[in-house]
């Protein structure tokens, strides 16, 4: 303890805090830590060992205890404090504050070493603007360490060196760069391997050291001074942990996982008919089509808020959505949470009292691109009332998602109020707790449906309400292909592990068929498949001409083919966090190479994955991680660990590598998910010498209900490869939930990276003669419930 200390004073030497700022005394009650100073108060609370909380309460201020993001319950953590003559410690299993009493100073260490220590901490300035807000909370940083985090941007992968506004904004038809979007969220976090959340939902700004002083700064107009501080000893262990603390998503229901048809916008219900018609004729794998704006309204302006349907074009929408049910197509209507003056519903709103107010009291109205406008006030328990039975009556109507657009909210005078305090303090909040407010209708009235919420603006934690967030108004051009990869990687670190794009390019007129194949190529590797865009081109696959139409079925039907290893993503990112696009420096923390990088990312564990962003590419340069060698997903060509390589590009497809060990299972392509089943499946293992043994699983459900994991409604299949001697052994077995009933299943082995046929194959001990096809040997294997499958190859 006291090389402990005398680290930690030698340390605040070179950072002295606020010298205004006096220790007085400290408390332990609860085992929350109340540090009295001069100024005000400071609590520190853990939540578990790897997090901590930190507020602090200015004199004549009152607590303010409602957190929008966090909703992890402290955990019942030992917290230890002890106190020398300049110092208290205080202390859990990982995490370790310390408190230096003159000059005053906060530092956070982990594993005896400090992470983050606070410079000025909080500050009140005498200003108070969007420009220049009041309070500040200070942080010092190494000269090091990169910084991720701030929300949607596209900036680069380390965003230091940027000062960033927190205030949710769509960006129409950007490109490479982009620095203020649709997600502000108040978190960063550092190569070193931890996370500061700013638990606040003001307006404001995030200052990561644009000044090249080595200061990080949160800057805000008003509220909570709380911060969290997480740590890790891994990325995926980072990004669990901050999880946990904001929530994590709720398995999505698998035909989220398959293709949207989607454009601004189909006109009438014979345009939807026909074009799902279009997609099974030409044998299209399709699961959902998006109804933009014309089902409410026939033209753009004037017409939102109606939220009701246009019956002129959509004559018979209950038996429009029943004919699309019984093709396995569910439908999915735009919302926004403008009511036009102009609109059916505008007079209800008023008297209903559901809409944000001027200082009167009176209905707030303004103009916007859509017209003369007022807006739901989703903090208002009535708004939400009001709103949530819009969304009930056409549920049971059949309706099966929900897209959520304009969320920001796009247009949001700060003269307005809210009942949960002016436009500026919510702001950033109103599209979270807009999917909260869908979230949590669906849980009292459709208990036994997974919600699809599909929205262009959130905060810390959306993920948590089951958003599903998408990267805005992007450009139809190659510029706006570029910036993708790196906005979803960037997303899915921070939470929201479904961030993706309108596949092919939204805003714009550009026509580029070898654009929207390598957009579509991507989209395979990406969270959510949904080509959409304005109408001046395209974006159904059904519409292009026949040698595009061909080359964007082949990479549909893949998205279909590996809908099992994707549907075990996106379980693994409910019950862990992880996301399912990952930065390669997830795999190789101390490569200061792969910081900034995100030309290459991990999908999943297993595939390493190269968007092609850029016309006429015939080759590129491909960083294959060192932990294993790789396999080309197309030809099976080996490439070792921890080089980097040039490699040749085919038109039909983008660089696609497995991890040697792993294990891949796909089914056939199917028409849409209902037709899902494992009954039959391929099972891919990767053999590779580098590699004495791997594991792998898929997870199973039914795809529709929620929560089938906590409730025993599952199914995992496990694998294993254990490699000693040249004899390869897999292993296969189930673990079944308690109520889920598992059937029998026919697994094809596919054993890649095999040179010659082996000289002896045997199943649970039976020689059996198996197939080989150049490299790779075909094993069948019957996988029953409650039995063990072990396959032994002799190479």
């Amino acid at each position: 303890m006291k090389k402990l200390i005398l680290v930690l004073f030698i340390t605040s030497l070179s950072f002295a805090q606020n010298a205004n700022r006096k220790y007085q005394s400290y408390s332990l009650v609860n085992n929350i830590l109340e540090i009295k100073t001069s100024d005000g108060n400071y609590l520190i609370k853990p939540y578990s060992d790897k997090i901590i909380e930190t507020s602090f309460l200015p004199i004549g201020e009152k607590s303010n205890s409602n957190s929008h993001a966090v909703v992890l319950v402290p955990e019942n953590v030992t917290f230890k404090v002890k106190q020398s003559e300049n110092m208290v410690v205080c202390s859990t299993k990982g995490i370790t504050v310390s408190i230096q009493k003159s000059p005053f100073q906060i530092s956070y260490l982990y594993n005896n070493k400090e992470v983050i220590s606070e410079k000025n901490g909080y500050v009140k300035r005498g200003t108070n603007s969007k420009e220049q807000p009041q309070e500040t909370i200070e942080f010092n940083l190494e000269a090091t360490e990169s910084l991720y985090g701030a929300g949607a941007r596209a900036l680069g992968m380390n965003r230091r060196g940027n000062r960033l506004e927190l205030y949710n904004q769509a960006d129409y038809g950007y490109g490479t760069h982009s620095k203020k979007m649709n997600f502000s969220i108040p978190l960063v976090m550092s190569s070193k391997m931890y996370a500061v959340h700013f638990d606040n939902g003001a307006i404001g700004y995030l200052d990561l050291d644009s000044k090249k002083d080595n200061t990080l700064v949160y800057e805000t107009i008003s509220g909570r001074k709380i911060y969290q501080v997480v740590v890790g000893d891994t990325w995926a262990d980072l990004t669990s942990n901050y999880t946990s603390l904001t929530g994590r998503q709720p398995l999505i229901p698998r035909w989220a996982l398959g293709n949207f048809s989607s454009r601004f916008g189909y006109h009438s219900q014979a345009e939807v008919a026909k074009t799902i018609d279009k997609y099974l004729k030409d044998e299209i794998p399709v699961d959902a089509i998006i109804l933009d704006l014309y089902w409410f309204g026939k033209t753009v302006q004037g017409t939102m808020g109606n939220l009701d349907w246009d019956k002129d074009n959509f004559s018979d929408p209950k038996k429009m959505i029943s004919d699309l049910n019984s093709k396995g197509v569910k439908t999915i209507l735009i919302t926004e949470p403008f009511i036009l003056t102009t609109s059916s519903k505008w007079q209800e709103a008023v008297d209903k009292k559901v809409l944000a107010t001027d200082n009167l009291g009176n209905p707030f109205k303004y103009d916007f691109y859509f017209g003369n406008t007022g807006l739901v006030d989703v903090f208002k328990p009535e708004g939400k009332t009001w709103f949530w039975n819009i969304y009930k009556n056409l549920i049971n109507q059949g309706v099966g998602g929900w897209w959520g657009d304009l969320g920001e909210p796009e247009v949001f005078p700060s003269a307005a109020f809210t009942s949960q305090g002016t436009a500026d303090e919510v702001h950033n909040i109103y599209g979270h707790n807009w999917a909260k407010m869908i979230n949590e209708g669906y849980k009292k009235d459709f208990p036994s449906l997974r919600p699809f919420i599909l929205m262009r603006a959130g905060y810390s934690g959306s993920q948590h309400y089951g958003m599903i967030p998408w990267s805005g108004d992007v450009s139809r051009s190659w510029e706006g292909l570029q910036s993708q990869p790196e906005i979803a990687l960037q997303m899915g670190m921070q939470g929201m592990g479904y961030m993706h794009s309108d596949l092919g390019g939204f805003a714009g007129d550009y026509f580029d068929n070898e654009l929207y194949v390598r957009w579509l190529q991507y989209g395979v590797f990406q969270p959510i498949y949904r080509p959409h865009a304005q109408e001046d081109v395209p974006s159904e696959p059904v519409n292009k001409d026949i040698v595009t139409k061909g080359k964007a079925k082949k990479q549909i039907e893949l998205r279909y083919q590996m809908l099992p290893y994707n549907y075990t993503l996106a379980f693994e990112n409910n019950n862990k966090g992880l996301p399912l696009m990952r930065p390669l420096f997830f795999e190789e923390p101390t490569n200061e190479k792969l910081l900034n990088s995100c030309d290459s990312y991990l999908w999943g564990n297993d595939f390493l994955v190269t968007p092609i962003t850029k016309a006429g590419v015939t080759n590129t340069t491909i960083y294959f991680p060192k932990n294993n060698n790789w396999y080309d997903f197309y030809s099976d060509a080996k490439y070792e660990g921890g080089v980097a390589e040039n490699v040749v590009v085919s038109a039909d497809n983008i660089p696609v590598y497995v991890r040697g060990g792993a294990f891949i299972p796909m089914i056939k392509t199917i028409q849409n998910t209902t037709k899902y089943s494992l009954s039959s499946f391929d099972l891919h293992f990767y053999y590779d010498e580098k590699t004495p043994s791997s594991f792998g699983k898929l997870y199973n459900d039914d795809g529709i209900t929620p929560n089938d994991f906590e409730k025993g409604a599952y199914e995992i299949l496990n694998f294993s490869n254990s490699t000693k001697d040249k004899v390869i052994t897999l292993k296969m077995n189930t673990t079944v939930g308690k109520s889920f009933v598992s059937n029998d299943k026919n697994v094809t082995v596919l054993v890649h990276n095999i040179a010659v046929k082996p000289s002896k194959i045997t199943i649970n001990g039976n020689a059996v003669d198996c197939k080989m096809n150049a490299k790779t040997l075909e094993v069948p294997v019957i996988l029953k419930q409650g039995m063990d499958n072990e396959i032994k190859i002799q190479l």
